[in-house]
């Protein structure tokens, strides 16, 4: 009998001739002064970003606070010397079990404070959307001081974001503000702005709006003036009203545009801390906090309770995700290219 044994495989490499590098390797060797380049970037972008970012996702198991931070608790004796103990209550890794306390109630305000968050954002960024809009469709026709104008509406995003804080807040206040002053001067009664939680977000909202609008016109403008001409004086040949051509052009010409900056609106204002922090301070009675007010509070006043605000962090960045992955498919789905 016979044994039949199949041929060994060919070698991948011909003998004699040397293995060829990885993709890597070959992009090294040709984009090596590139790479130089990005290679700082990468490193700040490192220890600016993604380190607090997996740091803050693994405290978030841990039930860190700043009681039980330290190993051991040292106290000094009477003869000036220190005697350490052991902590009992040191941190550990518990899980889930910042999520489950959270999501259930158990600690915070998360299902209240998300509620106002989403209400303040989507008011927020539709009058964003909509001022903005109007604005920039208005000065892209040709108008006298239209230069002076754009300068003019573009100030207030010029302006840091903790000094128009201060600014709405002393606008809103109760005894000395212009709003109530205006109201006197009506013959109405001065409200308390902040003793209601619907009025205190508003003041926050108006506060929000007069910092937002101006880059929300800038973007639109800019959608604006790359719409060829050509296809309004065609419309305007057939006919067509003002209104059918800000729809059936303008419209659809800032699409793409639009997407854009819906989007990045939706996540600066759902992050806008200092609004809240300073112009409602969370009045009343905490009723007017957002999402990141709520953790800034958990890590930073009374006992700061580092693990809960991580936890806090990785919901925010959660419902980011799962709202970013969606817009996306949206726009697939339309045709978007994005």
């Amino acid at each position: 009998m016979t044994t039949v044994t199949a041929d060994p495989a060919p070698p991948s490499t011909p003998p004699g001739r040397p293995a060829r590098p990885s993709r890597l390797r070959r992009s090294w060797e040709k984009h090596w002064y590139a790479w130089a380049m990005v290679l700082p970037v990468v490193i700040v972008l490192a220890v600016l970003i993604f380190y607090p970012l997996f740091r803050g996702v693994w405290l978030s198991f841990t039930n860190l606070t700043e009681a039980n931070q330290v190993a051991e608790i040292c106290t000094r004796s009477i003869t000036g010397g220190e005697v350490c103990t052991d902590n009992p209550n040191k941190w550990e890794f518990v899980g889930l079990d910042n999520y489950v306390r959270v999501l259930t109630g158990e600690v915070g305000e998360f299902w209240q404070w998300t509620g106002v968050t989403l209400i303040w954002t989507f008011v927020c960024v539709a009058c964003h959307f909509g001022l903005g809009l109007g604005l920039a469709n208005m000065l892209n026709r040709p108008m006298r001081a239209r230069g002076f104008y754009r300068v003019v509406l573009v100030l207030p995003w010029a302006v840091p974001a903790f000094v128009s804080a201060f600014a709405w807040k002393f606008i809103f206040n109760e005894r000395f503000g212009l709003a109530n002053a205006l109201l006197t001067a009506l013959g109405i009664d001065p409200v308390s702005w902040f003793a209601d939680r619907w009025t205190a977000l508003l003041t926050a909202i108006v506060t929000n709006v007069w910092l937002g609008v101006p880059f929300m016109m800038v973007a639109l403008l800019g959608g604006m003036q790359t719409i060829p001409s050509e296809l309004y004086e065609a419309a305007e040949i057939d006919g067509a009203s003002a209104w059918q051509r800000f729809r059936n052009i303008t419209l659809p010409g800032l699409r793409p545009v639009s997407m854009t900056v819906v989007l990045l609106g939706t996540i600066w204002t759902f992050n806008m801390f200092p609004i809240i922090f300073l112009v409602t301070e969370g009045q009343p009675a905490g009723q007017s906090e957002i999402l990141v007010t709520g953790a800034y509070r958990a890590a930073f006043e009374g006992i700061r309770n580092y693990s809960l605000a991580s936890t806090y962090g990785v919901l925010i960045l959660s419902i980011l995700l799962v709202f970013s992955v969606f817009y996306r498919r949206v726009l697939r789905k339309q045709g978007e290219v994005w």
